[in-house]
């Protein structure tokens, strides 16, 4: 942390629509973590959105009495100099790019989503260099500070930042704190009563112990049937006979590998109908900034929970209040494997609870790995890993094997067909494949 008095923070991405819960988190938490300056950062086109959410920044801080400077900016460099955290929300390519990264695969037959299958490889090759970028400014303005990323696909994202930087990084999604929150509700109880135990890799992690006062609850949880579920996945049900035998309860994206089949007539049918998940978020995003530029809104609006993805930035407000108090807390986060899974690369990401401390976040080795989950865990970190060096090299043929190495990617001929249509159709964010 920096010698000044007060912390620093640099949001990459301020202009996003989630910026207000990250800003509510802040003025909550001012106590435990007193913020001197908050700098929210965006490029040329999202400019007009930063005006708007940073306006609405400044009427809550204003409002709620603590005294932390907000500050808008399109000079990154600035923003981040001295910062003692950073965090990264951003979509290189914006909501159009997520559209073409749902609509090419389902018009190939193929699950379309923005962070599994070809969709997420797409975004993680926009992705990754930009990320690297804001890397190289803050090894050279702000060698102590903590990235946070919650930038999608956060566990290749971070895989990427951990193998191809010097930056202290952590990745964070929202999937686990949803969970956490579902079982405190389920069972009438504080969220620091429960802890589940996750098993995996980001959006493909299993739960595979419920601790609720102590008690564990998950053979009682796999009985009941499960309708936990997100905003941006489809609610089909699993099957409890599958559950059963599973042993555990998986994230709700394994739908896409335990269901293929019907997510997949579910998304072209919605297709068909009102569009993907990008339209209907790009038509909640215009009500919200139409709602954010009331002066007279000074909190965030209740209807910023209908965006989906709801508590990323409580998630992130957690994790830097523990950092930087060393309240050595239970957090589950993206973190290097080390010899955690013997399966796994040492370097690869995973998805675990980790103890976090000062000095950062200690992975906790889970109580059991069960034996049928780790086929799919190697097959989709093999395309993962495949894809980082697609994103660095811009070598085609890496890109190709990532794609065919897919699980949910049928043949090489579709492989083929996907990788060319959708390089092509993201060739102003790929320089590397493009520019040689």
């Amino acid at each position: 942390m920096s010698n000044q008095v007060g912390l620093k923070i640099a949001v990459i991405g301020g202009g996003s629509s989630y910026t207000p819960e990250i800003v509510e988190g802040f003025i909550r938490n001012y106590d435990q973590m007193p913020i001197r300056e908050l700098w929210l950062v965006d490029i040329e086109e999202g400019r007009h959105k930063l005006e708007i959410v940073g306006n609405l920044a400044k009427r809550m801080v204003q409002e709620a009495g603590v005294p932390i400077e907000v500050h808008l900016t399109l000079d990154r460099e600035r923003a981040i100099e001295g910062a003692d955290f950073v965090t990264t929300q951003m979509r290189v390519g914006l909501l159009e790019a997520r559209k073409r990264d749902e609509h090419i695969p389902i018009k190939h037959g193929v699950i379309g989503q923005e962070t599994t299958g070809p969709g997420g490889m797409l975004k993680a090759l926009r992705t990754i260099p930009v990320i690297l970028d804001i890397c190289r400014d803050i090894e050279r303005l702000a060698p102590n500070a903590w990235m946070l990323n919650f930038t999608n696909p956060a566990g290749i994202v971070t895989e990427a930042v951990a193998k191809h930087s010097r930056v202290r990084s952590i990745g964070l999604c929202n999937s686990p704190i949803n969970f956490q929150k579902f079982l405190a509700e389920q069972y009438g109880v504080g969220e620091n009563e429960v802890l589940p135990e996750f098993v995996g890799i980001n959006h493909l992690h299993w739960v595979t112990s419920a601790s609720v006062k102590g008690e564990e609850k998950l053979p009682e949880l796999l009985d009941g049937g499960l309708t936990y579920t997100a905003k941006n996945v489809p609610t089909t049900g699993w099957d409890a006979e599958f559950l059963q035998s599973l042993g555990a309860i998986p994230t709700y994206y394994l739908k896409y590998f335990y269901m293929t089949d019907v997510m997949f007539d579910e998304m072209h049918s919605a297709l068909e109908k009102s569009g993907t998940r990008a339209e209907v978020v790009s038509r909640v995003e215009t009500e919200l900034f139409e709602l954010y530029k009331d002066e007279t809104v000074r909190e965030k609006p209740k209807q910023l929970e209908q965006r989906g993805g709801a508590y990323y930035s409580e998630a992130a407000v957690n994790l830097m209040k523990s950092l930087y108090n060393d309240r050595k807390d239970i957090q589950t986060l993206n973190v290097m494997n080390g010899n955690i899974y013997d399966f796994l690369p040492a370097d690869a990401s995973i998805e675990i609870n980790c103890v976090v401390t000062a000095q950062g976040p200690i992975a906790l080795p889970p109580k059991r790995v069960p034996e049928h989950i780790k086929g799919l865990l190697h097959a989709v970190k093999t395309y993962e890993q495949l894809t980082i060096e697609a994103a660095i090299t811009g070598d085609r043929g890496i890109a190709l094997q990532a794609m065919v190495h897919h699980p949910l990617v049928p043949s090489v001929a579709v492989a083929k067909q996907l990788l060319d249509e959708m390089l092509e159709a993201n060739r102003a964010y790929l320089p590397q494949f493009f520019n040689k």
